[in-house]
């Protein structure tokens, strides 16, 4: 599905009386979900392991225990 067709579904999807605010949110959504998906696709991800050893690391750095 190209990105305009996404759009259009995502845009019949919505009820009626929806605001800008909430097409702009949905698109928002939608376009972090797809970024995501393109970095865990190119292997740009972090083990969980990872990311707890990072927060220990400034939790640590910054004086929190």
């Amino acid at each position: 599905m190209s990105t305009k067709e996404a759009v259009l579904d995502l845009v019949r999807k919505l009820p009626d009386d929806c605001s800008l605010d909430d097409i702009q949110h949905h698109l928002y959504v939608m376009q972090t979900i797809e970024r995501g998906r393109a970095e865990v696709a190119q292997e740009k991800t972090l083990s969980h392991e990872q990311v707890r050893q990072e927060l220990r690391a400034r939790w640590l750095k910054n004086g929190v225990t």
